[in-house]
Formats: structure tokens, sequence, C-alpha cells
């Protein structure tokens, strides 16, 4: 531990925490990471599950190094320049032109979710219905934690503390699509949007096929925009390059941020639909938003090779592979553990629930004990809910998945010793 006083204060980390050498990252390389301790850990959340190609990808680093020489800082704030061209149209056609017609630019998740309600509520007043402001979220959805995003989050983390304001907010839960429907028929005609993660990142769970029908015809119904955060999923994450894919029919506002420069910059987008584009284009309306690092020359190049690797490593159909093991591991692990009860989940984005030997969950206040456990043993994990979180990776290796369950295995006997508990070891 570093001593004396410490000028950093990093996020979410207890005060107790601060200055640690085993929590200062130094470099990072494949899927490892060496902390000041001198230790290398296995990646098991691809650092915030948006390195999804790994670290240190050289084909990207140039790309960014070339912009950052030839062009340092050029803006989308009142003007355009050739790389965020470029990158627009290389999201365009990849998550098809067909459908989605303009990308707007933004520097992060929270701050892409701010932008999504404003667009939803300016889209609507362009349609002359300004009464159209309520924006409907997720109970347990993850939003970021921008005073927008954060209003948005379904999540408690504090809302009423930081005064966010929620009035024009409301919350359902997933999977309940009654329950939704029984809010919109009393609300409808005040609802601008609907936002949805297809995977909840708090509790990795996948938005059901039977909700997601139905929201696509409660949108028919009520008119309002449905909005897919795929800050997380995308990118290959979830098994297609956005999980929406899979979806009957498209959301009208896309948002992604994680895997989009693969981690490097600051970056997110926010793909609107024909239809919502032509409504600003025809009462030639602007919208009221900008941020200064957002768009620019070494975040457009970063984009646009990302996608160029994906396609290059088949980095979606390797993931596809990952997973696959993964369900192997875990399926052998839920059988042999006794405190794991079984995954939740998709694709490289998974949540290992947990329970004692009484049967009740795993308290969430052991959780951060048991991250540092699996840490101890080799492998950093995400805190989840009555467990641990996993985002490998596209490419991992097999051998690579099997030492991160390992480091999983070895952490929970590990946590089960030190708690004095006789529920670790195998059945």
């Amino acid at each position: 531990m570093t001593a004396g006083p410490k000028a950093l204060w990093p996020s979410l980390l207890p005060p107790d925490q601060h200055g640690r050498d085993s929590l200062c990252a130094v470099s990072a390389e494949g899927v490892r990471v060496r902390f000041a301790d001198g230790s290398q850990l296995l990646d098991g959340s691809s650092g915030l599950w948006n390195t999804n190609l790994g670290y240190g990808n050289p084909v990207i680093a140039r790309a960014a190094s070339e912009a950052l020489l030839n062009a340092s800082y050029l803006s989308v704030f009142r003007y355009e320049n050739s790389y965020a061209r470029r990158a627009a149209e290389a999201l365009i056609e990849a998550c098809g032109p067909e459908h989605y017609g303009r990308v707007l630019f933004s520097t992060s998740g929270g701050a892409a979710n701010d932008l999504v309600m404003k667009v939803a509520r300016h889209y609507h007043a362009l349609r002359g219905e300004p009464r159209r402001k309520v924006v409907v979220g997720m109970r347990g959805s993850y939003h970021g934690l921008t005073f927008g995003g954060f209003a948005l989050t379904g999540e408690d983390l504090g809302q009423q503390v930081y005064g966010v304001d929620q009035r024009l907010v409301r919350h359902v839960a997933p999977n309940r699509p009654e329950e939704l429907a029984a809010l919109l028929e009393r609300q409808g005609g005040q609802v601008a949007a609907v936002v949805v993660e297809p995977v909840l990142g708090s509790g990795a769970i996948p938005l059901t096929e039977e909700f997601v029908a139905e929201l696509l015809r409660l949108r028919d119904v009520h008119g309002f925009l449905l909005v897919a955060d795929e800050v997380a999923t995308g990118f290959g994450r979830t098994g297609t390059l956005f999980a929406s894919d899979r979806w009957p029919a498209r959301p009208d506002l896309l948002v992604s941020s994680k895997g989009l420069t693969n981690g490097t910059s600051a970056a997110a987008v926010v793909l609107a639909s024909r239809q919502v584009a032509e409504a600003y284009d025809r009462a030639g309306a602007v919208l009221s938003h900008g941020e200064t690092q957002a768009g620019t020359p070494v975040t457009c190049a970063a984009i646009v090779a990302t996608l160029s690797e994906l396609r290059r490593l088949d980095a979606v159909g390797r993931g596809r592979l990952v997973a696959a093991r993964l369900d192997e591991e875990f399926a052998r692990l839920t059988a042999e553990h006794p405190l794991v009860t079984g995954t939740t989940g998709t694709g490289c984005f998974r949540s290992v629930r947990m329970c004692l030997e009484d049967g009740t969950p795993f308290p969430q206040e052991q959780v951060s004990a048991l991250v540092a456990a699996v840490r101890a043993a080799g492998a950093i994990v995400h805190p989840g809910l009555n467990g641990v979180q996993l985002f490998p990776a596209l490419v991992y290796t097999d051998a690579e998945v099997t030492e991160l369950i390992a480091c999983v295995r070895a952490g929970l006997d590990a946590w089960a010793a030190a708690a004095g508990r006789h529920d670790g070891g195998h059945a």
C-alpha cells in the first residue's frame, strides 16, 4: 500500500481500499493485467466488459496513433470531421442501413442515455406531441451514473441522496409484460420512450422472447420510441453483433459504448432509425446536445479499426465458441460445487449465482470478499447479484476458459474456508 496522502479518488471503491498496489494496474496484454504489486491476473471481466478483443490490439492502436498524429483534435460540435463521417458510415453499414439512418456521437454510456432521452422527447415534440416526456426503464437496470442515465437506472444506487430528478421516469419489472401494458394503458399518451437492456447488466438477466414480442406490439399500439441500450451487450458480447439483432423488429434508437473502440477511447454512439432522423430533417430541427470529446479523430479511427478487427478475427463467431465452453464449465461447476446454484446470462455475458448450505442466497455483503478471493486465486471477476459476473474476451482460448472457472472454484473454496463454513470443496 502506498504511504501518505492519496491523490487519486477511484470510482466505487471504499476509502480503505484506496492506494493499494494490488488494485493499481500498470499494464495489460492479451487477456491479462499486471498490477503494481507484481501480480498478473487473468481478466475475466474484459476491463469493464469493453476489451472484447483483448488488450493491446496493434491494428486499433496504430489507427488511433495515426489519427492523433494526423488530426489531433477535430470536433463534431457545429462542424463535421472526415473521421466521424467514416465511422458513422461504417456503423450504419454494420448495423443495418435499411433501418438505421444517422449516428450521434457521445463519450460514455451514461451520457448517451442522457442523449437518448433528449432525442425521444424532442422527436415527439416535432410530431406535435409535446406531452410525451415520460421515459420508462426496467427495475434492476443500469444506464449509467450521469444525472439522466442515473434517473433511468432501475437499481437503487443512491439516486435520492444525490437529488436525481426521476419525476419523468417510470420503472417496471423486466419480463413482466402485463406490468408494462398496465402502465401504458394509464400513461401511454405521455410516454416518449421505453429503454431496455437486452440483457440486464446488474443480474445478467436476458429479456425473454415473449417480453420482447409484447414490447414491439405495445410500441405499435402506443407510439413510443423503443431504445435498446446495448452499451454492455454490443459488439459480439452475446453471440451476435448486437443482442437486438435477434429481435423480430429493430429498436428506434440503439446505444453502444463499451466494445465500440475495444476500450481504447471514451466513446459512445446512438444510432437513430431513418424514421427518427427524418422527423428532424423535415422540421430542420437542431438537437441541443454536444460534447467536446465526442466524435474526435482518435475515437472514430478506433471505431473503424475495431469493426475491421471484429471481422478479420471472426470475433463474434469465436465468442460463440467461448460461450459454448463456458456452458460446459458452468454445468460441471454447478454439479460439483455445493455453493453454486446455476448461472444466468448469455454468450460471454454471465452471472454465477450461489447459495449457502441452508439454501439461502449468497449474502450480498460477502460478494466483495468473494471477488477478492477469486483475485487471490488468479482472476479478475466482477461483483454480481448473490455471486460473481464473468465477461471473458471473445478471443479467449479453451485453456483460458478452463483457467477462469478454476479460479472461480478456488476462490469459492477459499472464501468458505475463511468464513469457517463447511460447504466449500467438491460434491
